[in-house]
């Protein structure tokens, strides 16, 4: 069953057309992923599918209609966004950051919640009290996704997760992005990072200006010889 179903999407800046009427979907537990060279409009779809963008076409979350929402509205009903530069609070800590993802449940279970992040990411849990601007640029990754995962996201959409961190660093982040897929949360990646995010994805979509050049199981994908040449150094 597709949790996310995008078609027609186009999104403009002024007469700058971003995305071309693009289609795609993301079904129940699955981890697929957006590749593209900058420009090519992978974090544009995420921010219209979150409501950050003014877009046109259709957007529907397990068939209800999202496209046209507030964004708030849009996080209320299960999506998540961790964003490109990771756009946590630099002046609060990062149990306060993590409680800012929290901030619209009412439910017992956040309590549990912080442990899961704690456990997931154990250097968060020791730099509880810190102030979460003086972090790494590592740590802050680790902060952001701990802090979408507060809300116990439907639809984690994560844009750009490796982006100017070292490869050891790299590597962690995305063992943990596996162990929550592993744990069923359904997740739509946008990564310009093609060799990773292939090996981590079961689909896969190639966009080029604005338009999917290419689609299919990640796997196919990294074997075809168009795509190793533009994306995978090959």
């Amino acid at each position: 069953m597709s949790l996310l179903e995008v078609k027609g999407l186009k999104v403009a800046y002024g007469g700058i057309q971003a995305v071309r009427g693009i289609d795609l979907r993301v079904d129940e537990g699955e981890l697929v992923c957006l590749i593209g060279a900058n420009g090519a409009g992978k974090s544009s779809t995420l921010r219209a599918i979150m409501g950050l963008a003014q877009a046109r076409g259709e957007i529907r979350l397990a068939g209800q209609r999202i496209s046209g929402l507030a964004t708030h509205a849009i996080a209320r009903l299960g999506v998540s966004l961790v964003p490109e530069g990771r756009g946590i609070f630099p002046r609060m800590t990062v149990a306060e950051n993590l409680a800012m993802g929290a901030y619209a449940r009412r439910d017992a279970g956040v309590g549990q919640d912080y442990d899961r992040v704690y456990t997931l990411f154990p250097r968060l849990a020791e730099r509880r009290t810190q102030v979460a601007g003086t972090l790494s640029g590592g740590e802050q990754q680790m902060l952001a996704i701990g802090r979408a995962l507060m809300s116990r996201p439907r639809l984690l959409l994560m844009d750009e997760p490796s982006m100017g961190l070292a490869p050891l660093m790299v590597q962690k982040i995305y063992d943990t992005i596996r162990t929550i897929a592993q744990e069923g949360v359904t997740l739509l990646l946008v990564e310009q990072n093609a060799n990773i995010a292939l090996q981590v994805s079961q689909r896969a979509y190639v966009l080029e200006s604005g338009s999917i050049a290419a689609a299919g199981a990640s796997a196919d994908l990294a074997r075809d010889p168009a795509v190793r040449s533009a994306y995978l150094g090959h």
